[in-house]
């Protein structure tokens, strides 16, 4: 079994399993048990409809041959309309992005964001991303927000303050909340791991409760590992909760 990819769509997150020459998903969601351990980890290859095409070279999650340029990806989408948009992530960490219009709010829940709002329209994807970063100039601001500094503002709240006085320079067409159901008292250890029960699935961040600690995890760190069937045996950081 591998890991080729995941699903961080709100509604149905998941990942993407080979096993016996055959593909399934492992559904995400919360109350779901997970008993995998994380063996050698190699390119993930590249799936081709409903098939994948497995990959042994040593560079992850993708190597060179299968990785596609960012540019490149989104070429296609550059002659359609485009948001733009601010996201806030707990717990003061503002940035700046674009998405096509009709996926304004399903990128913001890939992404995990805890509050968002739509500032201006753009015509196509090339003009968008040149607003984007002459915001980001303007006000300071980043165009992305790494998943380590997500981690360590899940069980915190947005600084409302300042997020306001952010919006305050911006004609706001829109203005997004939500919710993942998490209801973390703490902040969460990071680690790499997939054996624990689902909390939830925040962006791609995935929630585990295991051995008394609440574990963080990036969905994509998991994927191009080998997996075994059975709980990790592993020694792994644990919360001072853990120990009670």
């Amino acid at each position: 079994m591998q890991v080729v990819g995941y699903d961080s769509r709100p509604d149905a997150p998941g990942l993407l399993i080979t096993e016996a020459g055959g593909m399934r998903r492992e559904t995400l969601t919360s109350g779901t048990e997970l008993a995998y351990t994380l063996r050698e980890r190699h390119c993930a290859g590249t799936i081709d409809g409903e098939t994948h095409v497995a990959c042994d070279r040593e560079r992850t999650p993708y190597c060179e041959l299968h990785t596609v340029p960012w540019a490149v990806a989104n070429n296609r989408d550059s002659d359609e309309e485009h948001a733009i948009y601010l996201a806030a992530f707990a717990p003061r960490m503002f940035k700046v992005g674009v998405t096509r219009s009709a996926r304004l709010d399903t990128r913001l829940r890939e992404q995990g964001a805890d509050r968002a709002a739509h500032v201006e329209v753009a015509p196509d994807g090339r003009s968008a991303r040149r607003r984007e970063t002459a915001i980001a100039d303007d006000h300071d601001i980043t165009e992305r927000v790494r998943v380590p500094t997500k981690i360590r503002g899940l069980a915190d709240v947005v600084d409302v303050a300042a997020w306001n006085e952010l919006l305050s320079a911006f004609e706001v067409r829109d203005e997004f909340a939500f919710e993942y159901g998490l209801d973390l008292t703490e902040r969460p250890v990071a680690e790499t791991l997939l054996t624990g029960t689902v909390c939830g699935v925040k962006g791609r961040v995935l929630v585990l409760d295991h051995a008394g600690t609440t574990y963080a995890v990036d969905l994509r760190s998991l994927v191009g590992h080998e997996l075994t069937t059975g709980a990790t045996d592993r020694m792994l950081q644990a919360s001072l909760t853990g120990f009670q």
